[in-house]
């Protein structure tokens, strides 16, 4: 991967992070559309890691409340670990939803499933229009949340089992998790808030996994350009995700995801032409 490559792929992947369309789909398009080789152990990893390069926008965003601890005392005869817990909701709550997300994802990556899903267009393009399909009725389905829902550990763990369909590349991480929480009563916009708490944990975590992997299969591929490419890919993921996220929130919690539905389908149904009628994606030799 080059320089251009990389920044054309971390401004895909900061674009639609938070978007319910699919990062890593749009990802792996971008990348055959540029002519990056598919199968490549460092692009598997690329993928997943300029992810969590997007994710901190998260943390940047929303900073007080990832730092913000519940003062208050805790019920009177309350053991250590329930004032801890008292005290650290928010961080019980994240664990609590990524469970799901470790036994699942570990078990399709040990399984060889998600990195054949990861070469595979036609999975993501097929995903996109039924996701698409379903986005167009799910405002009408699950749009009965209130402002007194608020997310406990019971709504956690539902929506972290959400979150477990987004291993299959097309299907939109942010749109399970959001539909998770719809699901569960909450808000557009208290659904899409902890879609995107939800997000720091589940990448960091497939981050680190991926990095693992690559340092034991070879390190030969952490050259200086690699290295290089690698931070180029996060910095720019950061910075464009940061600008898109605030304006999501903002969409969604006004017009919901039936726009996104039209995108979603009518990218799919082009790809899907494409392949049928035997024409390549590659833009680039």
């Amino acid at each position: 991967m080059d320089w251009i490559q990389t920044v054309i792929i971390a401004i895909v992947e900061g674009l639609t992070e938070f978007l319910p369309v699919s990062s890593t789909g749009h990802m792996i398009i971008t990348q055959n559309l540029l002519g990056v080789p598919q199968g490549d152990a460092f692009v598997h990893a690329f993928t997943f890691i300029i992810q969590f390069g997007a994710i901190l926008s998260v943390v940047c965003l929303y900073w007080k409340r990832f730092f913000k601890f519940d003062n208050t005392p805790a019920p009177e005869g309350s053991s250590l670990w329930q004032q801890l817990k008292h005290r650290y909701y928010f961080y019980w709550l994240l664990i609590v939803g990524v469970l799901p997300a470790i036994v699942i994802g570990l078990a399709a990556k040990k399984s060889g499933l998600l990195d054949w899903m990861l070469d595979s267009v036609l999975v993501v393009a097929i995903m996109l229009v039924v996701g698409g399909v379903f986005m167009l009725f799910c405002d009408r389905l699950f749009n009965k949340g209130s402002e007194t829902n608020k997310v406990n550990e019971k709504r956690a763990f539902r929506i972290g089992l959400y979150q477990c369909i987004s291993v299959i590349p097309g299907v939109s991480r942010s749109m399970a998790t959001i539909v998770g929480g719809m699901t569960q009563g909450l808000t557009r916009q208290r659904a899409a808030e902890f879609s995107f708490f939800l997000a720091v944990p589940t990448m960091a975590g497939a981050t680190l996994l991926d990095l693992l992997d690559l340092l034991k299969e070879d390190a030969s591929w952490a050259t200086t350009h690699n290295i290089t490419m690698l931070i180029l890919g996060c910095v720019v993921a950061f910075i464009v995700a940061l600008l898109a996220m605030k304006w999501f929130v903002a969409f969604l919690s006004k017009y919901g995801f039936k726009a996104f539905g039209v995108y979603r389908i009518i990218v799919g149904g082009i790809i899907l032409v494409m392949l049928l009628t035997g024409h390549s994606l590659t833009m680039v030799d």
